[in-house]
């Protein structure tokens, strides 16, 4: 008796439509994805157990570095048909102009900015030089910006007049006089937080007012007298709730 045979069958699969599932998948994450916006340092926030989440528009995040220095990144209103008038873009080139002829009034020299800076500055995620030292800042492409703004002490960097203790905004006080010859102490920090606060986007200014405007983040090392004093310069402008971000507590904290 011969043998039965079994006839094959064809193992071929067709992939078609795993291939457009898998296409589609990636599409959605992609567009509803929020990328991390590049720090000029690394910090490890000291952990926590609260779980709410800092806003991703109309917050300014203040970053301070475990050696003190402090770091501001501005983004602005998340709705298409404000990004315009009042998006991170347009929230960051005002911010600039504003603070750069604050401080021309309150100490009569001119920091120089052009509008070739601004519109540079609207590109940087974050920013941490004196105003003074903008222009010069800018003018350096990217790589040297990073190479400046994240040097390690062990390995200074410098270029032309931009010196490490240049790195982040300044606390040094700035007194003037006001319209009424009284004597006024401010610093550049609190000239930034003002030009934010006073922005032309409303959305900004309510969400500072009720807490939701100000992140701040720093280094799980970083000494408490450190956060202390940044703290108190956003309360001396009457900037009194903010939120301090931090890791999610884990089983082994």
């Amino acid at each position: 008796m011969g043998k039965v045979k079994i006839k094959r069958k064809s193992t071929l699969i067709d992939m078609t439509a795993m291939s457009d599932v898998t296409v589609l998948l990636l599409t959605f994450f992609m567009l509803t994805s929020t990328f991390l916006q590049k720090e000029p340092v690394t910090v490890i926030t000291p952990s926590s157990v609260s779980e709410i989440k800092v806003p991703t528009s109309n917050v300014v995040n203040v970053l301070v570095s475990p050696q003190g220095q402090v770091f501001l990144s501005i983004n602005g209103d998340s709705d298409p048909d404000n990004a315009e008038k009042w998006g991170t873009e347009a929230m960051r080139g005002e911010a600039l102009r504003t603070v750069a002829a604050d401080y021309k009034a309150k100490t009569g020299r001119d920091p120089g900015i052009t509008n070739v800076d601004i519109l540079k500055f609207q590109k940087n995620a974050s920013f941490g030089v004196p105003i003074e030292k903008m222009h010069e800042f800018l003018s350096l492409d990217q790589t040297k910006q990073d190479a400046f703004l994240g040097q390690t002490a062990n390995k200074p960097v410098v270029f032309g007049s931009l010196k490490p203790s240049d790195i982040g905004v300044p606390f040094k006080d700035i007194v003037y006089k006001d319209e009424a010859g009284n004597q006024i102490v401010t610093n550049q920090f609190q000239m930034w937080m003002r030009a934010i606060y006073n922005s032309d986007n409303p959305n900004m200014g309510e969400a500072i007012k009720k807490g939701e405007g100000i992140a701040v983040k720093s280094d799980r090392g970083t000494k408490y007298e450190t956060i202390q004093h940044v703290l108190d310069n956003l309360q001396t402008i009457r900037m009194n709730k903010f939120s301090v971000m931090t890791a999610l507590k884990t089983e082994a904290d």
